[in-house]
């Protein structure tokens, strides 16, 4: 992964000033392969850590050799040069066992061993007596420490220190050999102090050394926990399908996952790299765009958001998210950018709509089906005592007495002229009175027969005006919210099914609790309750209880803010498993049942932003189907999301 640092740009034109690590690094490119030049190869491939412990003793090694010479060359032999010659030829002997050795512990051993008795035996043979005061004396405690370990350079540095401390001051004071300026005791207490000196210089580098030691430890652990979550992360975002990319701060890619890389070389026809911006500069519009949302980003700000991206012959939708990066400080050094593919869930959601609006039409058609079925079927009964009342009245006509009076008014016409005679002397007008009398009767008895027919049959008349006037109002378009009384319209629905219920004896108990009215679409509310009547009646007419009775009540809820309806009957019950799919599509225990009903029901009460549920004690136990509706109308904001 491409740190931010190895990402900056270089502004063209402008000057280039080398960086210190530039010269650090021009340094490190001959000199690294020098110094591994003399180690052998097992020491090569040891680790880092290791690795610089063995490149320090070839350094130091190379060094004092160096000054050696240097120290031969330009200053006069005397006796104490053989211990600088001894000192050079230990030197040689450790650069040629570093060549061959298989770990560091021989060679570094062998070096500081040499150094310590080299030391010693220089300022024993030198004639200033102050040579154990030297600087160098403090130098091989600490690189002991550092190169053999803790016995061997504790061993070391006790030589050094008895060798200076004691040793050299009773061979001194032996010979007689002090400085002009330092008197015996003084030149004890001087020794003495470097002894202190080199053991205090071994504690500190021991010191140091354990500290750093624990230090590199923490380190590699730390380490290998980072390289641990770095792969667990990694496998993560590899095996994922979603696209995953981090930007820094100049909107230039630090990583991508293979799913991201995938679709950048699909859509810009090039690989996406590491350290180059995320939109190319030949898109400036793209580049704008997207800029001014990774900007909010980089403020701080994350963001989601569709996209439709054209993909050869189809367009991709994707979800994207922009997420900042806070650093430790919480200051903000990224951003993520993590995308997943919703193309399929989109066409997925425009299907569904499209059955959506399909079941709506089948269910308005079923609906219109019902009421037709409910409509006809009254008019039918209707049109039953139409036809009885004409029956009656057709027979009544046919054997009327009206042609009895013709009969008598035209023998009273024959005979107008001897009217008196006829009615006093002629047989047959002495009986003509009181057969005019009984006729009279008889007529008055037919024509109030006749009257309660008419009667009767304009009531027929009325009553399938009324029906198909109702009828006209439910077929009014649907979507329209009035303020409705909710007893008035379940009565309209109990009129269309008042004749199946009369007729196949079912009781109607009605539970109407003083409600206000609602505002509701009418069309819907009566399509659940047709559906419920109808439901009820098949479930009571399947029954075998002797008492079929529908109970329907209506109420407030416990907030005052709905209003319940419930339609409770005692027939054939409903088993405990059909209950969860009892609204589900398709789903139906009748025989020539289409399923429809009681899912578009259900649909049709979440769209008025209420609901309905069933409960049931279980098969022949009756069961209740309850409709809640807010009193206010439906949710604009959840009826709007039904409708899409």
């Amino acid at each position: 992964m491409a740190s931010t640092s190895d990402l900056k740009r270089v502004t063209p034109g402008a000057s280039k000033v080398p960086e210190p690590g530039a010269r650090r690094r021009g340094l490190h490119t001959w000199l690294t392969p020098l110094l591994d030049g003399f180690l052998s190869e097992h020491l090569r491939k040891a680790p880092s850590t290791e690795l610089h412990r063995h490149r320090m003793l070839i350094g130091s090694c190379l060094f004092a050799l160096t000054c050696s010479v240097l120290y031969l060359l330009l200053v006069p032999f005397t006796p104490a040069e053989v211990s600088t010659l001894i000192a050079g030829v230990c030197y040689l002997g450790t650069l040629l066992l570093a060549r061959k050795a298989r770990s560091l512990a021989l060679p570094a051993a062998f070096l500081c061993v040499c150094a310590a008795v080299g030391y010693v035996v220089s300022i024993f043979l030198s004639a200033h007596p102050e040579g154990g005061l030297h600087a160098t004396s403090m130098l091989i405690p600490s690189f002991a420490a550092y190169l053999a370990g803790r016995r061997l350079s504790f061993l070391i540095t006790c030589f050094l220190a008895v060798s200076i401390g004691i040793a050299h001051p009773l061979f001194r004071a032996q010979l007689s050999t002090y400085s002009s300026q330092v008197t015996p005791q003084e030149f004890m207490v001087m020794h003495g102090s470097a002894a202190v000196a080199l053991l205090g210089a071994w504690v500190l580098s021991m010191l140091h050394s354990i500290s750093r030691d624990s230090a590199q430890e923490a380190l590699e652990r730390t380490l290998k926990t980072l390289r641990e979550s770095e792969g667990k992360l990694l496998s993560l975002i590899e095996s994922t399908d979603d696209l995953v990319c981090s930007l820094d701060t100049e909107k230039r890619v630090i990583t991508a996952n293979a799913a991201m890389r995938r679709l950048y070389l699909e859509i810009q026809g090039q690989e996406l790299i590491p350290g180059q911006p995320f939109i190319l500069p030949n898109t400036p519009e793209l580049q704008e765009h997207w800029y001014a949302l990774f900007d909010k980003t980089l403020a701080g700000e994350r963001s989601r958001l569709e996209v439709e991206q054209a993909q050869g012959e189809r367009n991709l939708v994707l979800d994207v998210s922009l997420s900042p990066i806070l650093g430790t400080e919480g200051k903000v050094t990224g951003l993520t950018l993590f995308s997943r593919d919703i193309t399929a869930r989109k066409v997925a959601e425009t299907r569904l709509a499209e059955m959506h609006r399909s079941l709506v039409d089948v269910s308005r058609y079923a609906g219109m089906a019902e009421v037709a079925t409910g409509v006809l079927h009254n008019v039918g009964n209707t049109l039953n005592s139409v036809n009885i009342s004409a029956g009656l009245l057709s027979d009544r006509l046919r054997h009327s007495r009206v042609p009895g009076l013709r009969k008598a008014a035209n023998l009273l016409h024959e005979h107008a002229s001897d009217a008196g005679t006829f009615l006093t002397t002629d047989p047959r007008g002495q009986q003509l009175p009181g057969y005019l009398l009984a006729l009279s009767e008889e007529l008055e008895k037919e024509r109030e027969s006749m009257r309660k027919e008419v009667g009767s049959l304009t009531a027929s008349v009325e009553h399938i005006k009324s029906i198909v006037s109702m009828q006209q109002q439910y077929a009014r378009a649907a979507g329209v919210v009035e303020r409705l009384p909710v007893p008035q319209l379940i009565e309209e629905a109990l009129r269309l099914h008042a004749g199946s219920f009369e007729r196949k004896g079912i009781h109607i108990v009605r539970e109407y609790d003083p409600v206000p009215s609602i505002l509701v679409d009418r069309h819907n509310l009566l399509q659940i309750l047709i559906n419920l009547l109808s439901n009820a009646q098949h479930a009571l007419m399947e029954s075998n209880a002797p008492d079929k009775t529908l109970s329907i009540r209506i109420r407030l809820s416990t907030g005052g803010d709905q209003l319940i309806i419930e339609f409770s009957d005692n027939g054939v019950g409903i088993a405990p498993e059909n209950l969860a799919r009892l609204f589900s599509q398709g789903f139906t225990t009748k025989k020539t049942g289409h399923g429809f009903g009681l899912h578009i029901s259900a649909l049709a009460a979440t769209k008025m932003s209420g609901r309905l549920t069933c409960t049931s004690a279980g098969l022949g136990r009756g069961a209740t189907f309850t409709l809640e509706l807010p009193l206010e109308g439906p949710n604009e904001q959840q009826e709007s999301q039904t409708q899409t």
